[in-house]
């Protein structure tokens, strides 16, 4: 039987004179409910923060697969208490193939070490993790470890003054790691609790109906305490109609497994996918195909459904938006987990599965031909795959070595593998495969664009990454091309056929930005990241009329006027300080406007102001000038989120009505600022201040705003407070 040891391990040396780091933001899962766990949460956090004299200790949370262990280390690591105590915590996933570096890269990313770390070699990395976390009290969650030796070398990079934590995957792991060590067995729910999960999960908090109890208490028991196979069956429960004949015919369904031991725990949850829509099938079995325990994030996902063709039309509506109801179906029906969510608007940004929902997706796409193989390591020639039937290859592998595979239904090659270049064999023997439809080899830099390319006449996605600085013309004979993720080494110029990509919908830049260049014809695109603006955005509205999400930059001298994009809804400016009022126009349909280094004044806000769609404003790096906004009592009538960052102005006053939707304030790195205004904290709607390395007057300010709402009798304001060692009053 499968065990999971999690562990946890602290620090109890005294809080340093240094600024508290922020920890990675590990969302709990949101779709799914703690029930039988509360003791647990409970004896965990009061072990974290007691007062020890150990300088490393080590908690261990075991128990089988689908228990609740990661639902349990993530609760108590979001624990109010425990992010105060600890001045970093950290989360990162390990998984069954252990590979020292990712993990040195994720701890470093994590408490905000993100220059260099691509070049920097592994003693170099290990040597930063080491000052990173020295002096500090720390809290180091490493989901998913399975053996012995992976712990042995993680433990080096760790000082032992200080607190980490990590999560083994057997429970001989958790023992050798600290004997001394609490190890923290997580039970499976009796009877009444798996009940009470399930009609939460199927009810949402209503009554249930009488007849459901007989059949459900049968399912329950067969789901034999196991929260996620009680939550995947709720599922089904809560997306069919319900009557009493189903939920029968489920509970004998459900009986006839013997759920935990081999199979029978597939086989349980195995009843969701029988009972999927058929629209969902395919689109459930490509999440089986990403590496373990791999976050995904939804937009690229959904390009990628698309592109395959799982996505049928529904009417007027996108072939996105349909691809986006079809992925929260499936978050419905708990078969995906979401992973992090968009702190301003409050979206799914990146999802993943449960490692036994993903070995379900496997055994399911292997019994339906649906890919060839996973994890391959070489392309090998000799590969048999079924007539007719079409296949995908999803590579995790690192080496960089493929030769021919003799397959002519090949449709999709997802690389995942990092590496330098992708060798002449696959440059070579690529163009065979004449029906490839996606193609996403942007971790393996290539030289230049292999000419054995321009035969794949039917990829619909193509994500690469060229060392060379000019834009592959080539790419533009892609007519069925609809997503281009693009990645290369310097600034490119769009060719002057670009038009020819005639259903190209998503393009995006993963470096540097693009010019528009010479484009002859008007193109469809939804999607475009990274351009730059020579001339008047005017030139967007010429070449680029649908654009719905767009993210510039801009020297232009000229009037901005993106007035007349009337599909844009999301928008993401650089510009440069510039003279003269009103020199940006904007659409009324912008739901979120991210501005850097315009240089606007304090005074030309109203531009902003009037959006009556507006519910994200972002202001960086000196998007306004000027010591003092002035909100003079004008309304952002639609805002929900704001966030100021690197502004360098030094009163602000505000007016309770002036925002009246917003729901959280995030002020980041704005040294001169003197404190927040008391008038933030009538704002009936508003849930929570965060601040991150301003004054010390300004936390003061927040603090006093929280106090007096509590005296008032409001507790729904939280405060988030960041201090910075930099900035001193």
């Amino acid at each position: 039987m499968k065990q999971a040891d999690e562990e946890t391990t602290l620090n109890h040396s005294p809080p340093p004179p240094a600024a508290a780091l922020n920890s990675h933001n590990k969302l709990s899962h949101e779709n799914e409910f703690v029930v039988g766990l509360e003791r647990d949460i409970q004896l965990i956090g009061d072990r974290l923060v007691a007062d020890r004299p150990t300088k490393l200790d080590v908690v261990s949370i075991v128990g089988m697969g689908g228990i609740g262990k990661t639902t349990l280390a993530t609760k108590v690591f979001n624990d109010a208490y425990v992010k105060h105590h600890f001045h970093v915590r950290v989360w990162v996933t390990v998984s069954q193939t252990y590979d020292k570096r990712p993990v040195l890269i994720q701890i470093l990313a994590s408490v905000g070490v993100k220059e260099g770390l691509e070049k920097a070699g592994d003693s170099r990395l290990r040597e930063m993790v080491h000052k990173s976390l020295m002096g500090r009290r720390y809290l180091i969650v490493i989901d998913d470890i399975w053996d012995i030796e992976s712990w042995d070398s993680l433990k080096l990079f760790f000082p032992h003054d200080n607190t980490g934590s990590r999560i083994p995957r057997f429970t001989q792991v958790a023992k050798h790691a600290k004997s001394d060590g609490l190890i923290h067995h997580v039970g499976s729910l009796n009877q009444e609790r798996s009940w009470e999960l399930l009609c939460q999960k199927v009810f949402h908090g209503n009554e249930c109906p009488e007849w459901s109890i007989k059949p459900g208490m049968q399912i329950v028991e067969n789901c034999k305490g196991l929260p996620l196979v009680v939550v995947v069956i709720a599922g089904v429960l809560a997306k069919e109609a319900w009557s009493e004949k189903f939920w029968t015919e489920i509970a004998y369904k459900t009986s006839s497994y013997i759920v935990g031991e081999g199979n029978g725990c597939l086989e349980t949850l195995g009843l969701s996918y029988n009972h999927l829509p058929l629209r969902l099938r395919e689109c459930f079995l490509y999440l089986g195909s990403f590496p373990e325990d791999e976050e995904f994030e939804v937009e690229r996902l959904i390009w990628l459904w698309v592109a395959e063709g799982f996505i049928e039309e529904d009417g007027n509506r996108s072939l996105e938006d349909i691809a986006e109801r079809y992925l929260m179906d499936l978050i419905d029906r708990n078969l995906v987990i979401v992973a992090r969510r968009s702190r301003s608007s409050g979206g799914v940004k990146a999802c993943k599965v449960h490692d036994l929902v993903r070995e379900l997706c496997l055994k399911k796409a292997r019994e339906e031909q649906f890919i060839l193989e996973t994890d391959r390591l070489i392309l090998s020639s000799n590969a048999v795959t079924p007539p007719y039937k079409s296949v995908r290859e999803f590579i995790s592998s690192n080496r960089p070595y493929l030769s021919h595979l003799s397959t002519q239904n090949l449709r999709s090659i997802l690389w995942f593998g990092s590496g330098k270049f992708v060798n002449y064999d696959f440059a070579r023997y690529v163009g065979s495969f004449v029906l490839l439809r996606v193609l996403d080899i942007q971790n393996r830099e290539m030289s230049g664009f292999p000419d054995s390319l321009n035969l794949l006449a039917h990829l619909r996605y193509l994500a690469i990454w060229i060392r060379s600085t000019d834009f592959p013309s080539a790419i533009c004979k892609f007519w069925n091309l609809q997503t281009l993720i693009y990645k290369s080494n310097g600034i490119g110029v769009f060719p002057s056929n670009m038009s020819d990509l005639v259903n190209l919908r998503h393009l995006h830049s993963l470096t540097w930005h693009f010019d528009i260049g010479s484009i002859k014809n008007p193109m469809n695109l939804q999607t475009l990241s990274c351009v730059r603006l020579e001339d008047e955005a005017c030139s967007i509205q010429k070449y680029f009329p649908c654009i719905k999400k767009l993210s510039c930059i801009t020297k232009s001298y000229k009037q901005n006027d993106f007035k007349s994009l009337t599909y844009l809804g999301r928008l993401t400016l650089w510009g440069f300080p510039l003279h003269g009022k009103n020199w940006i126009a904007l659409p009324a349909t912008l739901k979120s406007l991210t501005l850097k280094g315009c240089g606007l004044r304090w005074s030309d806000m109203p531009i902003i102001q009037w959006l009556p769609n507006l519910q994200v404003l972002k202001l960086k790096n000196n998007a306004f000038k000027g010591s003092c906004w002035n909100t003079n009592g004008q309304e952002f009538p639609q805002l929900k989120f704001l966030r100021l960052e690197w502004l360098f102005f030094k009163q602000w006053e505000v007016y309770s009505q002036s925002f009246p939707c917003l729901k959280q304030l995030e002020i980041f790195t704005c040294g001169d600022l003197e404190e927040i205004p008391l008038e933030i904290g009538d704002i009936p709607t508003l849930e929570l201040i965060k601040i991150k390395k301003c004054r010390g007057s300004v936390d003061e300010s927040v603090r006093r705003i929280q106090q007096e709402q509590q005296d008032m009798g409001n507790y729904d304001l939280h405060i988030d407070i960041i201090p910075s060692v930099l900035l001193k009053d």
